[in-house]
């Protein structure tokens, strides 16, 4: 006969038993998902408090995948305004609005992108500055994505590459 069945019943039941209370001190140590209160990402990437974060489009514009392309406000010195499509990525809406002086980026501005949750915020603290960098460096839409945002990263570039097709560039 086998060792645990001849003499031994009681290991077993102690093992499971064992084993049970484990699992749920397990369980119980996971942290619930809640959502985020009243939490804005910091200023420290250059951005004002007009240029803050929102979870939705910008005024005017569709909720659909794409909305008005350009919004251009060209004044006398050869600035444009223009924001590209609002694109519907997995975790939310992005959507860039890019100025232009005398055919060059001057200026890229994320519109909205998601904030849903901490996660989102903290992923696009520093993804955002980072695109606009590259934006800024690239002054075109082929950058690079930013490592762990990859769906605001493609839709950032999409968005860019709207603005810039609306722009004429």
């Amino acid at each position: 006969m086998h060792a645990l069945k001849k003499h031994r019943p009681l290991r077993r039941v102690t093992l499971a038993a064992a084993t049970t209370v484990t699992g749920f001190v397990l369980l119980l140590s996971l942290k619930p998902h809640t959502p985020p209160t009243v939490a804005q990402a910091s200023s420290s990437a250059g951005q004002s408090a007009s240029q803050s974060p929102s979870r939705s489009p910008a005024p005017g514009s569709s909720s659909g995948s794409s909305s008005g392309g350009s919004s251009g406000s060209t004044k006398s010195s050869g600035t444009k305004t223009v924001t590209g499509d609002t694109i519907q990525t997995r975790w939310g809406p992005v959507q860039v609005r890019i100025t232009l002086k005398n055919g060059k980026i001057t200026d890229v501005t994320a519109v909205s992108y998601p904030t849903d949750n901490p996660r989102d915020q903290e992923i696009n603290s520093y993804a955002i500055p980072q695109l606009r960098r590259e934006a800024l460096a690239a002054q075109s839409a082929q950058i690079d994505s930013v490592s762990g945002a990859s769906y605001t990263s493609d839709g950032y570039k999409q968005s860019l590459q709207s603005a810039l097709d609306s722009a004429g560039l």
